[in-house]
This record gives structure tokens, sequence and C-alpha cells, in this order.
């Protein structure tokens, strides 16, 4: 701004004291703008070709700067410079230990400990050179095209959701296609190997196909470990995965998100429009039913369709489930990952096999399945079905009232506590007669059949006995959340 002021009052007439003393700088730095603004003149007026007048034109129109290339630092000396280096190598140091934390080091910090160090320099200077140590330098990227059917990106989003009242971490695994824009999530309560391939197979039987290449970030369900500084052992179970899809595995560099643009967006795009709202619900199928409502909405102007042409052969589902073994315990029980599961009270002291899913898993003996049990979420926790004990309850009758496998079935302690207290073998022989039926039916049935609906009365207390049963009846209904199925 100062140089056009200058220029327009030297053409306005004014000397180069009165522009100096009115501008408040020194005379000779209008002497120099003026001489060099007069030169632009001069060379202008006698250029003869293009590239002379484009030359004279900047010399007239550029303000000039001063050139400090040359200039020579008197604080900042190698040996400083050294200093720097070391201290931020070692606050590398400490970030890769500490993880995110609030100990940064700073330049008022960095100065501190050079001034201490017997350095002369000033803190503007240190933290000029700390800003420039810490800022790396913008990284291009280009652009990818990628043909349909050939990428399907994949990785976990996490999301809290109030389910029956609790507010927990849910995990989102997502897989994304960036050629047709389209993109899936399903919601898992956990991020172990059996939930990463059932996502891939739940996905792959959607589609109806498989795509050629699929990209990961540095997860363990991905790279099982690090082999110096470039090299990546893979997780046995994914290699198995892709060998039987026959897809391609890629994996990102470290620390390298963007390598999975399309990805990284649509996580927070599908927490973001589905779960932003809406977070609580009933039960956990509730929550997986509401999103996959919202996904669909959301992909109605994907080229899904066109790109399931492009797509690798459709295979059928793969073996998900993994192999364990389990000695059954005295109390019929089987432990497994910290909780017990009841399994026939005639395999007491076997070993059985374990056939195991994600969110449940098979019991075989002799290679014949004799149970399922939905996992427990949490530890030392009991899954017990009362089935599992007719045998050892009809000979010990009178185990019934204290047994732990009654008191995990309130609906069925509340029947008994009611109506067989006095007569436990009845109420497990009518518990084996309709063992069939669905529960609501059961307890309907054990309610209806009790010694107390049977007893020989007068009509009177006999209707008045029905009417106490129906009550009760209808009062479990309303605890249990279970509809009549008689009238």
């Amino acid at each position: 701004m100062k140089h056009f002021e200058v220029i327009s009052r030297y053409r306005q007439g004014e000397s180069y004291r009165h522009i100096a003393r009115e501008l408040g700088i020194n005379r000779k730095t209008v002497t120099s703008i003026c001489s060099k603004y007069k030169e632009g003149l001069r060379a202008l007026e006698t250029s003869t070709h293009e590239k002379e007048v484009e030359k004279a034109t900047e010399a007239l129109v550029l303000t000039r700067s001063y050139d400090s290339s040359k200039r020579k630092n008197r604080t900042y000396t190698q040996e400083v410079e050294r200093r720097m280096k070391e201290l931020y190598q070692e606050e590398l140091i400490k970030n890769k230990r500490l993880g995110t934390h609030k100990q940064a080091l700073t330049a008022i910090a960095v100065h501190e400990i050079l001034m201490q160090e017997g350095h002369s320099i000033g803190y503007r200077t240190v933290a000029h050179y700390w800003r420039q140590f810490k800022e790396k330098a913008k990284e291009a990227f280009i652009r990818q095209e990628y043909p349909l059917g050939y990428r399907l990106e994949f990785d976990f989003g996490e999301v809290k959701l109030e389910i029956a009242g609790k507010v927990r971490t849910y995990y989102l695994a997502v897989l994304a296609c960036p050629a047709s824009d389209f993109y899936w999530a399903y919601l898992y309560t956990n991020q172990k190997q059996e939930v990463f391939q059932d996502a891939h197979v739940q996905f792959f039987e959607m589609v109806g196909g498989v795509y050629h290449e699929v990209v990961y970030d540095n997860m363990r369900n991905v790279v099982s470990r690090f082999i110096g500084r470039s090299k990546k052992e893979l997780n046995e179970s994914l290699i198995k995965l892709s060998l039987y899809y026959g897809f391609n595995i890629n994996v990102t560099n470290c620390f390298s998100g963007h390598e999975k643009g399309t990805l990284e967006g649509r996580v927070k795009h599908i927490r973001q429009q589905c779960f932003a709202k809406a977070y609580q619900f009933p039960t956990f199928e509730a929550a997986q039913g509401y999103l996959t409502e919202q996904l669909i909405r959301l992909n109605q102007r994907s080229q899904i369709v066109e790109e399931k042409q492009h797509l690798l052969a459709y295979r059928p589902p793969f073996e998900l489930a993994q192999i364990a073994q389990c000695r059954v315990n005295k109390y019929s029980h089987i432990q497994f990952e910290n909780n017990a599961y009841s399994v026939p009270d005639y395999l007491v002291g076997q070993m059985v096999q374990l056939k195991v899913y994600h969110d449940y898993f098979v019991v075989y003996a002799n290679h014949t399945e004799v149970c399922r049990h939905q996992k427990i979420e949490g530890s030392h926790q009991y899954q017990l079905d009362i089935y599992h004990y007719l045998k050892t309850l009809m000979r010990k009758p009178g185990a019934l009232q204290h047994a732990l496998v009654l008191k995990h079935s309130p609906d069925l302690k509340t029947l008994y506590e009611l109506y067989y207290k006095e007569k436990p073998r009845e109420f497990l022989v009518k518990l084996d007669q309709y063992r069939e039926l669905p529960k609501d039916q059961l307890l309907h049935k054990l309610s209806l059949a009790s010694p107390a609906s049977e007893m020989k009365l007068p009509s009177k207390k006999a209707e008045a006995i029905t009417h106490a049963i129906e009550a009760d009846w209808q009062r479990l209904n309303r605890l249990y959340g279970l509809e009549r199925v008689y009238s």
C-alpha cells in the first residue's frame, strides 16, 4: 500500500522529502521506489518486443519485497537446530507410548529447555521453527475411479445406543462400494473375528456375488502381526475367507485412512443419518431392523443393480463356525468364554464339541446335536434350560424348589410357587408333556392343568378358583409381556 502511495504522490509532483515526512518512512526508501518506477517507465517506452514489454510492466506494477534468503541466522545455529530435532524425536516416541494425551511439548517448554542449556535464542524464533517441525508437508491425492464390481471397502465404526433402558457401545460393520456409491452396515455387540466374517458373508449373500478386491485398514481382524516396517502377516481366518470367495486382499498403509476415502465418510454418514435422532430401541433386533430400513432409503440412488452384473460368481455361505471342546461338569454345565451353559444331564463328565458362530453355538456329543445356546454378552453368567435336568429332577423332585435352573426361569418359578409347590413331580410331568409347545402356550397349559384347577369342589368354589387362575394368568401376561393364545 505504501508503495502505491509513494508513486501516487510522486506523480502529483511532491518532493521525496515531503513524501517521506507525510508517510513516516525513510527518504532513501522513497528515493528507491521512485527511481525504480522511473526506470520502469523508461524501459516501457524503449521496449521493442513482447518480452521486454512484459518485463517493464512487471517492474511498474509488482511490489518488491526484501530478499532475506541470503541473510544468516544469528541465534538459530546448527547446534540449536540439532537440539530441537532431538526434542522433536523424543516427542514422537512419547506420543507413541502414551497414545492420546495432553502432555505435548509446547514451543514455550522447548524455549525454556534451550535457555536452560545455555542457548541464547528468542521465543518467537523457537516457536517458528518448532511449528515447522510439527507441520507435515501437505500431501497431494490422486483421484481414483474404479470399475463396477471391482472394489469393496470394509471398516468398523462405533455407535452408542440405549437398548431396553441400558446404554452401551455397539459396532457398525460398514461396507462401501465406491463405483456404485452403495454402502451397507450391520450392527454387532463386538468386533471379534466371527463378527468380522459374518458381515462379509451376509453382504455377499445380499448382493449375490463377490467383489474382486476388498480393502481394509490394519485392524486385528486383518493383520496378525507386523514384520519390520512394511511387511504384514495377514490373519489366517481372513486368508481362508478370501480363498473361499476368491477376492484379493488390499491392506492400506498405517495411519492412511484416506486410502479408504469412500468408506471413511460413509461410517460417519451412517452414524449421523441413522442414529443421530433415533438411539432408543426396545431390543437389539429392533435397532438392526431400523438400520436396515434407513439404509434402503439412503441407497435409493446407488448403482448396485448395475454393479451386481459385474461381480464374481456367487458361492454358498462360507462356514463361519469355530470348533471348540468342553468338558461337562457335575452341574451339567459347560464353561465357554467365562460363562456357564447347561447341557443334557446324561452328559456329565463327558467331552462335547462346540460349533461356535458369532452370536450362538451348537453343542454336539458323538457327532449328534444335543442343544444350542445364544451367546451371553458379558462374563460369569448362566444360561440354563430346565429340560436339560428333567431326568435328574424326576429322581430328586425335592431339589426343584431351590434349583438354580428354576430361578433362571422366573415365569415357570411363579407357576410352580402358585400351583405346584406341594406336588413338584406333577409339575415336572406336565412340563415334559407340554415341552413341544411355544412358551406362552406352555405357561397357559401349566396354569390350567394345575392341581388347584382339578379339585372337585362345589360349583361356586370351583368357579372362584377358576377366576383366580385366570387372574393369575393375566398377571403373568402383564408381567412377562405374553399374549393369550386360548380363551
